[in-house]
């Protein structure tokens, strides 16, 4: 998977090139050295890492974002040399964790039907201001913390997207459903 790195310069032939292989070898264990000694500034590589964790690993292993996150502050408070480490480190663990799309599908699907032009429920509509009350806006709405577990059942969605679910948990990691 890797890429040939001559006298420390890594080629692309173009911009997307370049971030597709970024991309990629944030599952590469050699990912940050090489990227490095090419020049690549460290906050751009901690960055792609960050986008990984949670775009490819997400919820199969929630830890992967919060090492990404630290490499990516390690960066900024430590730099380099010494922060190359922490890169390395959290290239290793990614390029380790188990992989899943899931919250970059189940966003995707979420914010494709946000984009409708559906009215959100009356239920849900600001009900402050005078004259909302006559319009029906906040009637039937139930606040959760009234309710015992502050949690209530209640349609949130309009009518065409009840029921509709958006985040389908993988068979990985802790995704895995026992």
């Amino acid at each position: 998977m890797g890429r040939e790195i001559s006298a420390g310069v890594i080629l692309f032939r173009n911009q997307q090139e370049r971030e597709y292989l970024l991309l990629d070898y944030g599952s590469h264990w050699d990912f940050p050295k090489g990227h490095i000694e090419a020049g690549e500034d460290p906050r751009y590589i901690a960055r792609r890492m960050i986008v990984h964790a949670s775009e490819d690993i997400g919820l199969a292993d929630p830890r992967a974002l919060l090492l990404a996150v630290a490499a990516a502050q390690a960066v900024e408070h430590v730099g380099l040399p010494e922060a190359r480490l922490n890169l390395a480190e959290a290239a290793i663990y990614l390029a380790r964790a188990p992989k899943s799309n899931s919250v970059y599908t189940g966003i995707s699907k979420a914010a494709a039907d946000a984009a409708s032009s559906d009215p959100v429920p009356l239920h849900l509509r600001d009900a402050s201001y005078p004259g909302a009350k006559d319009l029906g806006h906040g009637e039937g709405y139930k606040y959760p913390h009234d309710y015992p577990g502050h949690a209530v059942e209640q349609e949130y969605r309009p009518e065409r997207f009840r029921g509709k679910r958006y985040y389908e948990p993988s068979d990985q990691g802790e995704e895995k459903e026992e």
